[in-house]
Order: C-alpha cells, then sequence, then structure tokens
C-alpha cells in the first residue's frame, strides 16, 4: 500500500474497558480499519492517566489499574481518514478523538 506523504494521523484516547457490544472498543476500531485497507494502526497502552472527569487510572493503584488508558493511532491518506471518522465517531461514546496534518517519511514493509 501507498500512501501520499502529506496524510493525517487519527489518534483515539479511549480506556481499557471501554467495549462495543461484547468486544473491547479498541479491538473493533482497529479491526475497522484494517477492513477498510487502511495503511496502519498501532494501540497503545498507557500506564498513567486521567480524561474529562480528571479520575486518575494508574497501574500504581491496583483497584484502579483495570481500566488503564488506550490511545489507537491510525494513519493514512486525508480521504480515507475523513471516510473513516463518521463510523469512529459513532464508535467512541467516551473518550477523545483527534486528527493531525502529518508528512510521511517512511513506510516500508517487507514484500510477501
Amino acid at each position: 500500500m501507498e500512501i501520499p506523504s502529506d496524510a493525517q494521523l487519527v489518534r483515539i484516547y479511549i480506556g481499557e474497558s471501554d467495549k462495543s457490544g461484547h468486544r473491547p472498543l479498541y479491538e473493533v476500531i482497529v479491526t475497522e480499519a484494517r477492513k477498510r485497507g487502511m495503511a496502519g494502526a498501532t494501540v497503545l497502552r498507557g500506564m498513567m492517566g486521567f480524561g474529562k472527569n480528571s479520575r486518575m487510572h494508574t497501574t500504581k493503584i491496583l483497584r484502579l489499574s483495570e481500566d488503564l488508558p488506550l490511545v489507537i493511532d491510525i494513519v493514512d491518506s486525508r480521504e480515507r481518514v475523513q471516510e473513516f471518522l463518521p463510523e469512529l465517531n459513532a464508535m467512541v461514546t467516551n473518550g477523545l478523538v483527534t486528527v493531525e496534518n502529518i508528512q510521511v517519511e517512511v513506510y516500508r514493509h517487507d514484500k510477501p
């Protein structure tokens, strides 16, 4: 897959316990991005964070460690990102979604 050097980064901030039906929300988002043939997605698990309600989530306090912060990064062309945003907006009922214009310097992978 080729993506233009001028692309967009979607960054989604959610909690580890967020669900879509019975599945983890992060799994649903990444699976849908893959189905759409998007260039790439990565889920990052945070060690500490807080959101709109200012409730602290951290690995240091056992009882709060069940809902650690997650960040999902998805990169693709502006057009593909813009097509995905309405569906993403419907999926993320609790969290934050940002979009940034980025410059892709290198995008390589091994050929099968």
